[in-house]
């Protein structure tokens, strides 16, 4: 279901000559605000979901993982936009399928990446498939690839909502063991931390945050704000908990950052939050080149790395 604008309120002609007025025209902007008011709610939303998650993708080397997840979910949309079923639920059942496959397949990085591989053209031809037997709007097609500024109405925000809550409530219950987990696994599992049950499961909390930035952003972009933002904040930091608010704070600065700059636009709306994200990211490298020129280095030494463990094992992992 996509929500759609009354003709009463013009939006930026595509086919206007000059360029910058494509990428940038405010007019009747604040009436474009209150009416997608649902798409910013939903940006929020998302940002500070995929800022969570994201400082566990960049910990535990899963950005691959990321891309592979999404071409499942652009292939299951596509199916359901084939069949006319919601496409939300289309994105989620091929998320949670590729997260399964890969958790279940790849345990090691070696196997995960060869499973990742094997996965990722063969969702992209199977979404390519369905998107060319579908013979409905061609905006529909593009914008499971590059996002649409008008996807979120109000049942695909309810979705979003009950969704980010189940991921938040997940990341709750896994948090510390996890982040021993991803830091050192082989003391981790010493400590009895059950290492190979986490990674499934945490393939699908990524694989639900996935569906979920497949409807806004697109199934190519989502590394955007799925990666970026704690790649980012652990340029400029070697705090955990710092890194974790930045990532957060970077993540939904682009997502309604970007969402309010599309309203003024006739682009789709994943270049202004890849902009964004990307000029964040730029920004943190030059800090952080900055600061370690000057001898203030942001990393951790390693007597306080190999102190870590010790501070995680509360009483949630100890036997």
């Amino acid at each position: 279901m996509t929500a759609s604008l009354p003709a009463s309120i013009p939006l930026a002609d595509p086919g206007d000559p000059s360029i910058l007025k494509q990428i940038f025209d405010f007019d009747n902007y604040w009436q474009l605000v209150a009416l997608l008011h649902n798409s910013i709610i939903g940006g929020a939303v998302l940002g500070v979901v995929c800022g969570l998650i994201s400082v566990f993708v960049m910990r535990r080397d899963l950005p691959f993982a990321v891309h592979g997840i999404s071409e499942l979910s652009f292939a299951g949309a596509a199916g359901a936009l084939l069949v006319g079923v919601d496409v939300v639920i289309g994105s989620i059942v091929g998320s949670l399928l590729a997260a399964l496959a890969i958790g279940a397949l790849g345990v090691r990085a070696r196997d995960r990446n060869s499973v990742i591989g094997v996965l990722m053209p063969f969702g992209l031809g199977l979404g390519v498939l369905f998107l060319a037997l579908y013979q409905g709007r061609s905006a529909n097609k593009f914008g499971l690839l590059t996002g649409q500024i008008v996807a979120i109405g109000t049942p695909e925000l309810s979705w979003l909502i009950g969704i980010s809550i189940v991921v938040l409530l997940s990341l709750l219950l896994l948090w510390r063991p996890l982040s021993f987990a991803s830091l050192d696994p082989e003391v981790a599992a010493a400590r009895g931390v059950p290492v190979r049950a986490l990674a499934p499961a945490f393939m699908l909390v990524l694989g639900l945050t996935v569906a979920m930035s497949v409807q806004m952003v697109g199934a190519l972009l989502v590394l955007s704000v799925v990666c970026t933002p704690a790649a980012a904040a652990m340029r400029v930091t070697a705090s955990p908990w710092l890194t974790v608010v930045l990532s957060v704070a970077f993540a939904t600065f682009s997502m309604v950052g970007g969402i309010m700059l599309a309203l003024g636009g006739a682009l789709p709306i994943s270049p202004y939050i890849t902009t964004l994200s990307f000029t964040i990211y730029v920004v943190c490298r030059i800090v952080g080149w900055t600061r370690e020129r000057r001898g203030w280095n942001r990393r951790a030494e390693p007597e306080e790395l190999q102190a870590q463990p010790q501070r995680l094992t509360g009483p949630l992992i100890q036997g």
